[in-house]
Order: C-alpha cells, then sequence, then structure tokens
C-alpha cells in the first residue's frame, strides 16, 4: 500500500517541486530585470546630469562673451540657459535623492531658471541686460564651472569603478549612508558648496517669487486664543457651541491659528486664522458629500450668497471647477469695475444640496488691498487689434494681473472662441502687448460671463 501511494506521490511531488524551482527562477529574473532596468534610468539620469550642467556652465560663458549690445544673442543664449537648467532639474528629480540632502543645489539651479526665463521674455531691445545681471551672469558662470568640475569628478569614479546607483538607493533607505559611497559623498559636498556660496542679487522679478508671506505683511493688531473663539462664533453663527483653539507656530513670523468648531451630531467645523489680524484664511465643512442634485446655477448662487453674507465684498466668478459631488468657484476682487486676479479666493460648494463647504483665501488675505490704477493708454479696439481676426469675441473688460515678471500690469481681457474652443486673452493696456493666454472650459466661461 505504501510503495503503491509513494508511487503516485514521488511523480506528483517531483512536479510540484520542479514547478517552485520554475516559479523562483522566473521571479529571480523578473526581479533581476527591474533592477536593471532602474539602474540603467538612474545611469542614463546622472550622465545627462553631467553633461547639461557643463553645457550651461559653457552656454553662460557664451553668453558673456558676445558684445554687452546683443540682445538678440542674449535672448537666445538665456533661452538655451532656461532649457539646460530645465533638463537638470529634471534629471535630478529623477535620482534617488530624496533622502539626500540636496536642497541648496536644487535650489540654486530653480534660481537660474528662473532668472534666464524672466530676463529672456522681456523685450531687450528696450530694457537690456542692466549692470547687475551682467555681473549675476558672471557669478553664475564661475558657480556652474564648479559645480560641473564636481559632476565630472564623481562622474570618472562612477565610470572607472562600475559604481551602482543601486547600492546609493540601498544605503539610502537603509539609513546607511554614513558609509563611504562617492556619489553620496560626492553629492553632500556639491551642496554643501552651493550653500556656501555669497549671496547672488537675482533682482526683484525673481526675487519676489521666493519671498515667503508671513504674518509682518499683514495689518491689524496681534489677536489671542479667545478674539478667535469670537470670531469662529460669529462666522459659523454657532451660538454656545464648543470651540478649541490651536495656534500653529507659536512665536515665528508665521504663527496662525486653528479653530474647529463642534455643531453637535458629528458635525465639526474646521478654520484658520492668521494671528496678526485675525483674518480667515481657510475654511472646511468636512462631511460626506452625497449624490449631485443641485445644478450649476444654484451652486453659484450659494457660493455668492456666501461670500456676501461673511464680508468678502465686489467679488466676482471667474472660473469654476468640479471634483465629484463638490463644485469649486474662483473668485477675483472688482475695484473700479477692474477684475484684481492677485485678490483670488476658491469657494466650494457640495452639490448634493448646494452647502458651501469650503473657503481658500489665503492669496485674497495676502494680496487684498486698494491700489491705484493706472489709465489705459490704449482703446478696447486698438488692444483688440493684437487679437487673432478670426476670434470671436464674447466679453472684453479690464484686469489687473501678475505678469511673467511677476509685475502687475492692467490689460484688456478678452473672452471669445477659436478653433472650436474658448480662450481668455490678455493685451497689456500700455502696450498692446499679449500677456497671456487660457484656454477655458465651457462652465468658465459659463461662470466668468457678466449676469
Amino acid at each position: 500500500m505504501y510503495h503503491r501511494l509513494s508511487s503516485i506521490l514521488f511523480p506528483v511531488m517531483s512536479l510540484l517541486f520542479l514547478g517552485a524551482i520554475y516559479w523562483g527562477y522566473q521571479e529571480h529574473q523578473e526581479k533581476n530585470s527591474i533592477l536593471i532596468k532602474a539602474e540603467n534610468q538612474y545611469q542614463r539620469a546622472f550622465h545627462d546630469l553631467t553633461y547639461h550642467v557643463e553645457q550651461l556652465h559653457q552656454q553662460l560663458g557664451n553668453t558673456l562673451a558676445v558684445n554687452s549690445t546683443s540682445q538678440s544673442y542674449h535672448r537666445k543664449g538665456l533661452v538655451n540657459v532656461w532649457r539646460l537648467t530645465s533638463e537638470a532639474q529634471n534629471e535630478i528629480n529623477q535620482l534617488p535623492l530624496t533622502l539626500l540632502p540636496f536642497n541648496e543645489a536644487g535650489d540654486f539651479l530653480s534660481r537660474i531658471a528662473n532668472f534666464s526665463y524672466k530676463t529672456a521674455v522681456r523685450d531687450l531691445t528696450k530694457q537690456p541686460l542692466t549692470p547687475d545681471e551682467f555681473k549675476t551672469m558672471k557669478t553664475l558662470y564661475a558657480n556652474s564651472e564648479q559645480i560641473s568640475k564636481s559632476l565630472a569628478g564623481m562622474q570618472k569614479e562612477v565610470l572607472a569603478n562600475n559604481l551602482r546607483w543601486m547600492d546609493v538607493e540601498i544605503a539610502l533607505a537603509s539609513e546607511k549612508s554614513n558609509n563611504d559611497n562617492v556619489i553620496i559623498d560626492g553629492f553632500k559636498t556639491v551642496d554643501k558648496k552651493v550653500g556656501e556660496y555669497p549671496e547672488i542679487n537675482w533682482g526683484p522679478s525673481v526675487s519676489s517669487m521666493y519671498q515667503k508671506r508671513t504674518i509682518n505683511m499683514l495689518g491689524g493688531k496681534m489677536v489671542t486664543a479667545e478674539d478667535i473663539k469670537k470670531l469662529a462664533a460669529k462666522f459659523t453663527d454657532a451660538k454656545g457651541a464648543e470651540i478649541r483653539v490651536v495656534e500653529n507656530a507659536n512665536g515665528t513670523e508665521y504663527a496662525s491659528y486653528s479653530a474647529t468648531v463642534n455643531m453637535g451630531q458629528n458635525k465639526k467645523l474646521q478654520m484658520d486664522f492668521t494671528k496678526k489680524g485675525g483674518q480667515l484664511i481657510w475654511f472646511m465643512n468636512p462631511r460626506d458629500i452625497g449624490e449631485k442634485k443641485v445644478d450649476f446655477t444654484k451652486a453659484q448662487a450659494s457660493a455668492d450668497s456666501f461670500l456676501k453674507n461673511h464680508g468678502f465684498n465686489n467679488m466676482k466668478a471667474v472660473s469654476y471647477d468640479m471634483f465629484k459631488n463638490m463644485g469649486a468657484f474662483t473668485y477675483v476682487n472688482v475695484q473700479s469695475g477692474v477684475l484684481i486676479y492677485p485678490d483670488k479666493l476658491t469657494v466650494k460648494v457640495a452639490l448634493d444640496n448646494g452647502e458651501t463647504v469650503g473657503l481658500q483665501a489665503n492669496d485674497y488675505v495676502y494680496e487684498h488691498h486698494k491700489r491705484k490704477l493706472p489709465s489705459p493708454i490704449l482703446s478696447k479696439a486698438e488692444a483688440r487689434k493684437a487679437l487673432n481676426p478670426e476670434m470671436k469675441i464674447q466679453n472684453e473688460q479690464l484686469a489687473l494681473i501678475d505678469n511673467d515678471l511677476g509685475e502687475e500690469v492692467l490689460c484688456y481681457e478678452y473672452m471669445g472662441k477659436i478653433n472650436g474652443s474658448i480662450y481668455r486673452v490678455y493685451i497689456n493696456s500700455q502696450t498692446g502687448v499679449e500677456e497671456s493666454i487660457e484656454e477655458m472650459s465651457t462652465y468658465d466661461s459659463k461662470a466668468a460671463s457678466d449676469k
């Protein structure tokens, strides 16, 4: 009996054993294939990074080498610098450096990209490079040479010793980065060098991009937790409700308050207020939203009413997005009939019953103030000549926007249809230059249309 049983089970077990070996072999092969693919990607990104930083250094040198009046070559050179820097940033993002300090170098490349782009997009025949900008480019040329040489040295060692990027990833993931590793040590050295560079004059347009919003930018007095409780109670019209207030970043220039209003029946409203001035910058009613029953018109009416009831006056909807069963309207302030785009906020409406469930007003709080608006030099008809003659204009009005240089400019906003799509085109009211263009959805145009 045992003989017969073993004669049956032996071949079965043998097949299962062989199958397990084959399956393990296949798994091993697939794993190796994935590792090889990842290693090849890392190697390609690193060598491309080394090449593009070297090219960046050369392009800065070429741009500085031509005559100071060669505006056309300056524009071409700066565009190439922007392109090469963007390529380098993309390649850094492909390397396993998320756990490795490389913030200084990344920030340095970001600033070069923004400096070159913002300088190239302006009319250099009217606004040629300034002495300060030439000085900045010379500094960038010298600094990029140091970075390029450091990367080239690393590349030489990687190729000579067949170093693997997978070892870097494993070392970082296992927190063994203190062990000797040529690649890890090399990137740390580069980042340290960049962090020690003297402060560079990037110019106001680039510096403004990195200017962090702090409570020092706001008006009003410093408020207390008790003040916030009163503001939260007034905003939610929750008399006698339990309100919990927590201070964030206490003692710093980013200090704020978070308030939670317990409305009962598992309903808790959440809000953030600035510590200086006690202004509301965020509100959310984090409830479950049911099936969509409310149409666009009722949703916008709810958002309009919410803003009016809470003191956000002279606001106009300019766009609309829908996420599942929630609609989000973007509003901008209106001053003397001009749309002020820097003063924007977003209102979120639940589409099951039309209740407003969210407000994001950070931009509005920090940017809102009464502006001295310039008078247009060009008429609407004159500015309209810059548009594509095939564009069928549906609406036109004045709007203040931030241009590519980070400057507020007064424009004519033309909304119209061309090539089967709806667009907003912004024409500078002083110069007739096209400052910006954006495609709109049908709902965007419906939200932005005059009522």
